[in-house]
């Protein structure tokens, strides 16, 4: 069956059987993924339908990021991946049960779960691009307002007399786990686009920065300086 014809199904499933109410954990959310899953496997010799399968369910279980169980939502998902694909596509092989699992356990940043296959790295880089760039912005200040978190310390938003922390400030979260992601890709490609997404975030920042100082039509160099990739630093 041609890979677009599964997710054309996984979609139709999805939009008549799964209720949530969290618009940056949502279908849009599983498809931009698997967009960007295919850019990093374009010339690698990973399995096309596990990673779809994967990307459109990794997130079926999704705990809020101040859930007590937050680090067990990727094993509930995967269990849950499971048995959604046994009784609703009981032509899925079953062969690949096992990688869709490991794949979508081994995707969460909380999990901490060690990626054993190429499969499980590409999806995991798929799911912490869309952390960065002009989508990761946006979802930051969407979770941290239904969390009803402060966007930032305006007295201190870069947390330089303080100890960072992003339960209570949005913008902390950038410096707690954003930036460091580019870092922890597990692909040459995923690696590429993190670091050049995480330059727009630091760009935000020193935009934002500025704007605080009452500059509204520059930016703080010195932000940029600080937080530089190693690409724009060399």
């Amino acid at each position: 069956m041609p890979i677009a014809h599964w997710q054309e199904r996984f979609e139709e499933y999805l939009h008549h059987n799964w209720l949530q109410d969290d618009k940056a954990h949502d279908v849009a959310h599983f498809r931009r993924v698997w967009k960007t899953a295919q850019q990093i496997m374009e010339t690698t010799e990973a399995d096309w339908l596990v990673v779809l399968t994967a990307c459109y369910f990794h997130d079926i279980v999704n705990l809020p990021k101040n859930h007590p169980e937050r680090h067990l939502a990727s094993t509930q998902a995967a269990q849950e991946t499971l048995r959604i694909l046994d009784a609703h596509f009981p032509d899925f092989p079953r062969t690949l049960y096992d990688a869709v699992a490991h794949a979508v356990r081994a995707h969460s940043f909380s999990a901490q779960i060690a990626q054993q296959t190429l499969e499980a790295k590409i999806v995991q880089d798929a799911d912490r691009l869309e952390s960065l760039g002009a989508i990761g912005l946006a979802r930051v200040f969407y979770i941290s307002g239904s969390l009803g978190r402060p966007l930032f310390d305006s007295e201190d938003p870069l947390a330089c007399g303080r100890e960072l922390d992003d339960s209570t400030y949005a913008l902390d979260h950038f410096q707690k786990k954003l930036l460091k992601l580019p870092e922890s890709m597990q692909t040459e490609a995923g690696r590429k686009l993190a670091w050049l997404n995480a330059d727009f975030l630091v760009n935000y920042m020193a935009k934002l920065c500025a704007e605080l100082k009452g500059d509204y039509c520059g930016i703080d160099r010195g932000v940029v300086e600080q937080f530089a990739s190693p690409k724009q630093s060399s």
